[in-house]
């Protein structure tokens, strides 16, 4: 049987939280209603382990949804945030770190020449899309079902009826005017893209490159390449949103483990470190477009802000051959792990480096239609029993997990003997 967690404080905060807070949290999924259980309240993080209000400890696979790659209060992140802290939190002018920053990204992104720093994806997003706009002269966006790039109102859009059809808003509050220009189609379905692009003039087509807001659904082979030769042969962008993918799967990218390269990419998570820091970036003639450059408004009072910069310059510098080379091996070992305390229960487990989903599926998923098939109850048990045997699993079937350069032997051995005492209790 599972063991029982200590929640008193947890509870006693929630309590307080729900009063100040909607549903007590600033953000939907830390409030753990997708497993059927309160939130947790988090004390303090080191390394690979995260501890709660209530003193227990937990193995974290969810790393604040991906910034810690190189796991909690990194000594050398800490070191470079105080310092820059020391010296002035934010100051609404440019700054050398900023540069430092810049130049360490276009090293690393074959597709980014130039950049401009948000504090968030969505910002991000946002601001490419206005930019692909601004460059096309065109207005319509294809996206692609259980996407999620950010909550941005246009992008807040359901599939409608048909393979390629008008977005419907997701969201209350989000006006039909502002998903009429996006069209849906499912992720990895060839002919669906193709009736897209047949039937619209598109401003930018936008894509996560490996999936992870459906849990990890990476594209079929050939898949992003076609995407690439429609956006040229119909006059669109091609958005590669690497938020998460970004620095994690490898030093360039998904764009450069498979050789595709988008007009514009949008990068946040690892680029800040910890911090708020996110980014889009193009060819030095697009980006050129961007005020007070070119005619193309965008402004953040905190962007490029010195904490955030000075975290994501030693983040990424820590992030050398050998470093994804580790974190390679420490996901494959996690994933084979997982599949061998899964045995023949219906369970999928998709990994890359650095991203790994269990799928309480029987079948493979490939969409987000396969992806919504997937048994989310025997899902939220599973998680409901690591938690309480100090495993830290993403909060929704739907979440990718994040394994870390912090993680070691004995993590994923505590780990694994949880998964399988889980899994027994669920099946």
């Amino acid at each position: 049987m599972s063991t029982s967690l200590t929640d008193t404080r947890s509870a006693e905060l929630y309590e307080r939280a729900q009063r100040v807070l909607p549903g007590g949290v600033n953000s939907p999924v830390r409030a753990m209603k997708a497993i059927g259980r309160d939130p947790i309240f988090v004390e303090r993080g080191e390394g690979a382990e995260l501890t709660d209000v209530d003193g227990n400890t937990y193995v974290d696979y969810v790393c604040s949804w991906g910034p810690l790659i190189h796991g909690h209060a990194h000594p050398a992140i800490v070191e470079a945030v105080t310092a820059a802290a020391a010296d002035g939190t934010t100051f609404g002018a440019a700054t050398t770190g900023e540069v430092d920053l810049a130049e360490l990204v276009t090293q690393r992104m074959p597709a980014v020449d130039m950049l401009r720093m948000t504090s968030s994806g969505t910002e991000a997003s946002m601001s490419a899309i206005r930019l692909a706009r601004a460059a096309t002269g065109r207005e319509k966006l294809l996206k692609f079902a259980g996407a999620y790039h950010g909550h941005v109102d246009g992008l807040l859009a359901d599939a409608g009826s048909g393979l390629a059809t008008q977005g419907i808003p997701s969201s209350p509050g989000v006006p039909v005017a502002a998903t009429a220009n996006t069209v849906v189609v499912p992720w990895n379905d060839e002919a669906a893209v193709r009736a897209a692009f047949a039937a619209h003039e598109f401003a930018a087509v936008l894509a996560e490159p490996y999936p992870a807001n459906m849990g990890l659904v990476p594209p079929a082979a050939g898949f992003l390449a076609l995407l690439r030769e429609l956006a040229d042969d119909n006059g669109a962008l091609l958005i590669f949103d690497e938020v998460i993918s970004g620095f994690r799967v490898g030093p360039g990218g998904v764009q450069e483990l498979v050789d595709v390269l988008p007009d514009l990419t949008v990068m946040g998570k690892v680029i800040g470190g910890g911090l708020p820091a996110a980014a889009y970036g193009g060819s030095v003639d697009l980006m050129s477009r961007i005020a007070p450059a070119g005619d193309v408004y965008q402004a953040g009072t905190l962007s490029g802000n010195p904490l955030a910069v000075a975290a994501g310059r030693v983040t990424l510098e820590l992030l050398d051959d050998a470093a994804y080379t580790k974190l390679s091996s420490t996901t494959v070992a996690l994933a084979d792990g997982l599949r061998e305390a899964a045995a023949t229960y219906p369970v999928q487990v998709i990994h890359t480096c650095g991203l790994l989903t269990v799928f309480f599926s029987s079948e493979p998923v490939t969409d987000y239609a396969s992806a919504t098939r997937c048994d989310t109850t025997a899902y939220a048990a599973w998680c409901r029993e690591l938690l309480a045997r100090g495993v830290y699993p993403p909060a929704s079937q739907f979440e990718t997990w994040f394994p870390s350069l912090a993680h070691n032997s004995e993590h994923l051995e505590r780990t694994l003997e949880a998964a399988c005492a889980a899994f027994a209790e669920v099946f």
